[in-house]
């Protein structure tokens, strides 16, 4: 299971754990079923969020950035803007992502000092975003048969009940993780931490929800870190105003908007 998405990021984040079959003579949950159900869990056909980013490196130094992200479902596909406002370094940067039928997503990245749009390929996807604990593979959402998934029990996270999904790669399936080790809210289906293993199976990252609560009836995460265990940092995301359910168009999150700032 992985993101999408602070959103900010987590627009992203809430969709990307990879995600459920009710066992129909049980009438429990398979851990199938329940990453189905994640994945499909209502967020509003469109979404707007202003944000900080705040990186910390191992010596306790922070570097904040502004930023405001964009989200539009249209025919179960979504695209998402992510645009950094602050600080004068990184002003102007975009970042869009475009979902394709047979789940083929598109990822560019826009620099404005360079006055181009850069496509990120496959062989990039394990590459951190704009420097922070986030890469961009953990930027997509993945549907839920390109994974395995178990629930392997319950656990307690911050006064909420929640089950434990664990989900690893089908064969063929591309991903820089062997695995991911997801707490679900019952109450909210959301992943509210979500730990990450490498190839070799070492836990390398943490994805954990800081603040969640609800907006216009949307279960929403409002502050959420990732942490690097290797690089001893850390990236929190801290949603200053989320809008669900506006006016926004699919030419507002295209790549052509992707290069107007």
């Amino acid at each position: 299971m992985k993101r999408s998405v602070l959103i900010g990021l987590a627009f992203f984040l809430v969709s990307c754990t990879p995600w459920v079959q009710c066992n129909a003579a049980s009438g429990q949950l398979t851990g199938q079923e329940l990453a189905q159900k994640v994945f499909d869990r209502d967020r509003g056909k469109n979404a707007e969020a202003t944000a900080q980013m705040v990186l910390i490196n191992k010596n306790g130094t922070k570097r904040v950035r502004h930023l405001i992200t964009k989200r539009l479902e249209t025919s179960g596909l979504e695209r998402q803007l992510i645009r950094f406002t602050v600080p004068a370094e990184i002003e102007g940067t975009g970042f869009l992502t475009v979902e394709k039928p047979g789940w083929k997503t598109e990822q560019f990245l826009y620099l404005p000092a360079l006055k181009r749009t850069r496509r990120i390929v496959s062989s990039q996807k394990s590459q951190r975003f704009v420097n922070s604990d986030f890469t961009y593979e953990d930027l997509e959402r993945h549907p839920v048969d390109r994974y395995t998934h178990k629930l392997t029990g319950s656990e307690n996270f911050n006064s909420l009940d929640c089950h434990v999904l664990e989900s690893s790669p089908k064969p063929g399936t591309q991903s820089q993780y062997s695995r991911t080790i997801s707490l679900i809210a019952r109450n909210a289906l959301v992943p509210v931490q979500v730990k990450y293993y490498d190839k070799k199976g070492n836990h390398i990252k943490t994805y954990t929800v800081l603040k969640l609560e609800k907006i216009q009836g949307f279960w929403t995460e409002m502050i959420t870190a990732m942490e690097d265990h290797e690089r001893d940092h850390k990236t929190y995301l801290k949603q200053e105003k989320v809008t669900y359910n506006t006016a926004i168009k699919t030419a507002d999150l295209s790549r052509e908007a992707l290069k107007t700032y």
